[in-house]
């Protein structure tokens, strides 16, 4: 399928580029909202599915395709759960890092983000992982977060929804390429429920999943998209919904145009290609009246 956009190197011979990322969040994302539930079996319970039953199961959908994923690990699970890491890694799948412990970042002083991406490397390298990419918790990364990955060396990160094509942040530590993400394509509005703590209040059938995601690859195909799929274990674990996976992945390849690449692949894809896209790094909005009645002010003294 011929795309309408400007021939662009990362795409290589495609029509679109499909990533298969998975977050390995496990516990974490329940116990970010209250220390509380440490005590909850049963929201334990639900969240442990994912590393217990979910990873292992995803595993084996990806070695029947031969595929390589991504799989976001907050440090939280590296610790919780060291031998699903291992299996991640010796199956030979890329393994990012997801801070450590699923915290929006946006609410953090930049003095607790680094301490906390600093945990999240340490749990990981522990497992002996050493990290390129990134993706934030809830895709809420602060005004820092870019530079600060981009000073500790990272190639990418998957947290920001401007696009559906990937860029480079030029920082002031250097530049980091951003692998946008959208909730569109991830598993949270289709099938997320959790009477307690809320985290979610859907169970969509996997055909609707299915169908969205499909529609969304067949559109992309046409304008030269990243298609940046983000699945959770728990979530998309469950047997008819790796099924609904494992339709998409045929639908994916049977398209013969569509490449199935890791995110740290695309990345250095992205870094490479001399026609991508380069903008600054995200410092927040600037709201132009607030800006025109400070300056106005500033002159009146």
């Amino acid at each position: 399928m011929s795309t309408d956009t400007p021939d662009s190197s990362w795409l290589g011979d495609a029509s679109a580029v499909m990533v298969l990322s998975f977050d390995v969040d496990a516990e974490s994302c329940v116990l970010a909202e209250s220390a509380h539930y440490a005590t909850h079996v049963g929201a334990l319970s639900h969240q442990a599915y994912g590393p217990r039953v979910g990873v292992p199961r995803i595993l084996d959908l990806l070695a029947d395709f031969c595929l390589k994923a991504t799989f976001f690990v907050p440090g939280r699970s590296a610790d919780t759960w060291p031998d699903v890491v291992e299996s991640i890694a010796a199956a030979g799948h890329e393994i990012a890092h997801h801070s450590y412990a699923h915290q929006r970042l946006v609410l953090m002083s930049p003095e607790e983000e680094r301490r906390d991406l600093e945990l999240g490397l340490a749990a990981l390298e522990a497992r002996g992982v050493r990290p390129v990419g990134h993706r934030s918790p809830l895709s809420s990364p602060s005004a820092h977060t870019s530079t600060m990955l981009a000073e500790y060396g990272f190639r990418y990160q998957s947290s920001l929804m401007d696009d559906d094509r990937p860029y480079l942040i030029n920082t002031s530590k250097g530049r980091i390429a951003e692998l946008p993400p959208h909730w569109l394509l991830d598993d949270f509005p289709q099938y997320a429920f959790l009477p307690d703590p809320p985290i979610g209040h859907v169970v969509e059938s996997p055909r609707k999943a299915l169908e969205v995601w499909t529609l969304e690859l067949q559109a992309m195909r046409r304008y030269g998209c990243l298609f940046m799929l983000c699945n959770h274990p728990f979530l998309s674990g469950r047997p008819s919904r790796v099924q609904a996976l494992r339709e998409l992945i045929s639908y994916a390849l049977d398209c013969g145009d569509v490449s199935i690449l890791t995110a740290a692949d695309v990345a250095d894809r992205v870094h490479s290609d001399s026609n991508i896209a380069v903008r600054p790094a995200e410092t927040g909005f600037s709201d132009p009246l607030r800006v025109s009645i400070e300056e106005n002010d500033e002159a009146m003294r």
